[in-house]
């Protein structure tokens, strides 16, 4: 039988309820979690077992990330990224409502959450979305310190002296490398692309109870050597974008991501590039032209386009904002 021809993909949206989750999935990015009483997260682009998204229509529809990589290899997802993670794909694309503060909490690097979850390690970043008034958050500590001194804050509860707060605004984005204590206060919507894992180490949850009263997990002892305890001095990314030309927000091992603010339609050639691109829609609207086929992204949304169409035209009659993510 032969294969479908590839073109952009889109996948259903898996919506997960948090106990600190709101509703600007819904009122903001025009998204219906219903049945959910709320929704923290959805998973737009996900290879994590349990979580697999499905295309959402075409010729592809129904399929899932990997069975998708395992018809086209190469094709889909680039040569280097198909030999190093084989039919797992290696980000998740998210977007994160925190109503209220989420736990204070760390990801471990690839070395330890292949030893200990056979996983691998959780280096994220955030674009902020949107940011009620005096919304904040943490990324890092606000001095050099060491795990005895992080032990002796933790067990007097004085952990908030040691870490470093942000007031945030929307537009604002944020490089979280696995090792960084971190927190999403409440108050925020963001996009959020990550290494493909679902590993969290709890530290402080604000003796917060479920509707059965119970506290969730902490994980203090597993956390101790997850946690990177130097300090950086600048944690928020500075950039400025400009217009109809993409700008770079985070380039790491794991994934680099720019920005695209446009108000015409602009060519991208990734010729050169053995990896597949993600767009994440985060204002306006576009219409994405490859060989064979045009499809259609609008904010909270978004696409994977597949290596082997390398060529694709940007093009809109308004503007839009778009994260751009491939792996290098």
């Amino acid at each position: 039988m032969m294969k479908p021809n590839l073109y952009p993909l889109k996948f259903d949206t898996i919506f997960k309820e948090k106990i600190w989750g709101g509703s600007k999935i819904k009122e903001v990015l025009g998204k219906d979690f219903s049945p959910l009483k709320n929704c923290g997260e959805t998973w737009e682009i996900s290879g994590v077992k349990g979580s697999l998204s499905k295309v959402s229509d075409g010729a592809l529809k129904g399929k899932t990330l990997p069975e998708l990589i395992e018809i086209f290899k190469s094709d889909l997802v680039g040569t280097k990224v198909y030999e190093q993670y084989g039919n797992d794909f290696p980000l998740l694309i998210k977007f994160i409502d925190a109503a209220q503060d989420l736990s204070i909490q760390v990801h471990p690097n690839d070395a330890l959450a292949k030893e200990r979850h056979d996983s691998l390690g959780k280096t994220e970043m955030w674009y902020i979305f949107q940011a009620d008034e005096d919304s904040k958050l943490i990324a890092g500590f606000n001095q050099q310190t060491s795990k005895e001194d992080y032990v002796k804050h933790l067990e007097a509860g004085t952990l908030s002296e040691i870490l470093n707060e942000e007031k945030v605004a929307a537009g604002d984005t944020f490089f979280i490398p696995a090792g960084r204590v971190h927190t999403i206060g409440k108050g925020l919507l963001l996009a959020e692309i990550q290494q493909s894992s679902d590993v969290t180490y709890r530290i402080y949850d604000f003796d917060r109870e479920d509707d059965e009263g119970n506290k969730r997990e902490l994980h203090t002892e597993a956390a101790l050597d997850a946690i990177d305890y130097d300090f950086y001095g600048e944690y928020k990314i500075l950039v400025k974008t400009e217009k109809n030309q993409a700008v770079e927000l985070v380039k790491s091992p794991y994934f680099e991501t720019n920005i695209l603010h446009s108000e015409s339609s602009i060519s991208r050639d990734f010729s050169a590039l053995d990896s597949f691109i993600i767009y994440t829609c985060i204002e306006g609207e576009v219409d994405i032209e490859t060989p064979g086929s045009t499809v259609k992204l609008c904010m909270g949304n978004a696409i994977l386009v597949p290596r082997k169409l390398n060529n694709l035209t940007l093009r809109t009659n308004l503007s839009f904002k778009m994260l751009e993510t491939f792996i290098r």
